[in-house]
């Protein structure tokens, strides 16, 4: 059975207007987060509950710190004028569509005080919570599509994938750029059908698809399922091999899609 849906209230900053959000933590020179060199805000909270998820710690949206729009800015204007130069900022989690108000009001405020690239990490499946011009400031989405198979799907993060499809014929409308992330994982994500039923769909997205990145499984978050007391439901999974990445890069590059 899906989650509910009712989304956890987020507090406003006192004797103002603008939302408050949870803040789990900020990484900078990250480089695998978007296009250049980045600061990478990782805000709490999630719906999802991947098989393979490698930060169970976010998500719950209290595990992050309560944080002010202006405090969450000053995370990022140390850096602002070389991110300009270099790459920008992305907003991962967690999902932070969970805090829709707060990521939306971030986003502004980065777009319009630094002008910065700003790229958004989401499995987009909260979409549907926020208007268009919500993503007036994004520059990239990073779409996270964790599987092809509407059952497989559901097995896999515990909600259906339509919103996620719908997201992304949603962000070709607005005229947004995407790269598609996909996890290989052994057994679970690695069946030629499952790429291939992908690949044509990112294909009949058109030139809004920049991208496509393979990214193999690992187990560096098994540590992080056994300090929270959680059965990790992947500890006996491989990693993919070398040759496996490969196979997969190529399958869907016979689709005429730019992967890595």
């Amino acid at each position: 059975m899906p989650m509910s849906l009712t989304r956890p209230h987020v507090p406003v900053a006192p004797g103002g207007d603008h939302p408050c959000g949870y803040l789990h933590s900020v990484e900078t020179g990250a480089a695998v987060d978007g296009p250049g060199m980045r600061v990478v805000l990782f805000l709490s909270g999630c719906l999802f509950r991947c098989s393979y998820c490698h930060n169970p710690d976010t998500w719950k949206l209290h595990n992050g710190r309560l944080v002010t729009l202006d405090e969450a800015v000053a995370e990022v204007s140390p850096y602002a004028r070389f991110l300009k130069r270099s790459g920008g900022v992305t907003l991962s989690g967690g999902e932070p569509l969970m805090q829709a108000a707060f990521a939306g009001a971030l986003l502004r405020r980065l777009k319009d005080e630094f002008g910065l690239h700003c790229a958004l990490d989401t499995q987009g499946f909260l979409h549907a919570d926020v208007d268009d011009d919500w993503f007036d400031p994004v520059d990239l989405v990073l779409l996270d599509i964790k599987h092809s198979d509407p059952d497989a799907y559901q097995r896999l993060v515990g909600q259906p994938l339509q919103p996620t499809l719908d997201f992304a014929r949603r962000l070709v409308r607005l005229g947004k750029s995407m790269w598609i992330r996909y996890v290989l994982v052994p057994g679970v994500t690695d069946g030629a059908a499952d790429i291939d039923r992908l690949g044509e769909f990112l294909v009949s997205l058109g030139s809004a698809v920049e991208r496509v990145e393979v990214l193999p499984f690992h187990q560096l978050g098994a540590s992080k399922w056994e300090s929270l007391d959680m059965d990790y439901p992947l500890a006996d999974t491989p990693v993919p091999t070398a040759e496996q990445t490969d196979a997969a890069r190529k399958r869907f590059a016979a689709y005429g899609l730019t992967v890595y």
